[in-house]
């Protein structure tokens, strides 16, 4: 789909967020990247640094054996670097970090080590430029975004509903609230790019109810349109059925049943999108080694719903979807934060 060159616009356009994130002239910056990274970013980093007189340097880690019993994509954890000690030290030099691994550091083993020591994570997602290029970095996103992050910190829960029948209610007491704006220049952080996602893990025993995946909505870890509706049973965090008689719903219950692994089926983190640069419809332009689907995670008034590991309930599985949903209303305590897909104008 694309010639996989240099275009001087895209070292523009990391240079643009590279200043975001805080880069100045004689600073000093890592790129991780492993050996299946996506060399045109790879080497857009470089060229970036460079033009803003920054003193770039690579890690380079072996991309590892396959052992899982089924491709593993959108898992936001990398495991190139293995606690590979000279990596390990070259990480924790209290600078930015551009990670450009396959997967992300985003909740790999190794991230808290590294943001202990006061290095700061900016994760580029691993699309091709193209889609970086169209959905950008917005400065203005930071305070939308921490806006939602407040409201739903203030809040004890937040409900779920559409008009195809979801009806979800998870429990915020205990739940960590996150959210990215696709920057950060604070030490000891991690931001992905592109961002634009308010979320929180939910702590354990907190969410139920029903979610139905909706035609239109995505699978990501399939990189695929739903064509028609699967029916998620969701009690004490763990999706009890899978219901459709469908490709969508038999393709969901051969992916999680392979994994041979009950913490696969619980409820991973949930939020909504606050990007109003990126677009539902983006993903049917793309061939799949083109995108990562971070864009869909982000689209503005959409529902995250995850499931897999959760650190704050005490859950690690490799075993992931992310299903963005199309026109949900949430609720924090029974106020709306997003309408029948549509974010609240205080957030929009």
């Amino acid at each position: 789909m694309f010639t996989d060159r240099i275009e001087g616009r895209w070292i523009n356009l990391f240079a643009e967020t590279f200043t975001l994130n805080g880069v100045q002239k004689d600073d000093e910056v890592v790129i991780l990247s492993e050996t299946q990274s996506r060399s045109l970013n790879v080497h857009l980093c470089e060229l970036a640094l460079v033009q803003l007189g920054a003193k770039p340097a690579h890690i380079l880690a072996t991309s590892p054996t396959q052992t899982a019993p089924i491709p593993i994509r959108s898992t936001g954890v990398s495991s190139a670097i293995q606690f590979h000690a000279p990596i390990m030290a070259a990480l924790s030099f209290g600078g930015l970090i551009v990670d450009c691994t396959v997967e992300g550091l985003l909740h790999a083993a190794e991230l808290p080590t590294v943001l202990k020591s006061g290095s700061r994570v900016l994760m580029i997602s691993n699309e091709h430029p193209d889609i970086l290029e169209r959905v950008g970095s917005d400065s203005e996103l930071k305070e939308r975004v921490k806006t939602g992050m407040k409201m739903m910190r203030g809040a004890k829960e937040m409900r779920v509903t559409s008009k195809a029948g979801t009806d979800l209610t998870i429990n915020l007491e205990g739940a960590v609230v996150g959210g990215g704006w696709g920057f950060t220049t604070t030490p000891g952080t991690i931001t992905n790019w592109p961002g634009g996602l308010c979320l929180a893990f939910p702590a354990k025993g907190t969410t139920k109810g029903t979610l139905v995946l909706d035609k239109g909505d995505q699978n990501l870890t399939f990189k695929r349109y739903l064509e028609n509706p699967v029916h998620l049973t969701i009690e004490n965090d763990y999706v009890t059925k899978i219901e459709g008689d469908n490709l969508d719903a038999e393709l969901m219950k051969a992916a999680i049943e392979v994994w041979n692994d009950k913490d696969a089926y619980a409820t991973s983190h949930v939020g909504w999108g606050m990007n109003n640069q990126a677009k539902w419809a983006a993903m049917a332009h793309y061939d799949k080694s083109d995108h990562n689907g971070t864009e869909q995670r982000v689209f503005a008034g959409n529902f995250l719903f995850s499931t897999g590991a959760n650190e704050i309930a005490e859950r690690y599985t490799l075993g992931h979807f992310d299903l963005p949903m199309r026109n949900c209303t949430v609720t924090l305590d029974g106020k709306d934060v997003v309408v029948d897909g549509q974010l609240i104008e205080m957030l929009a």
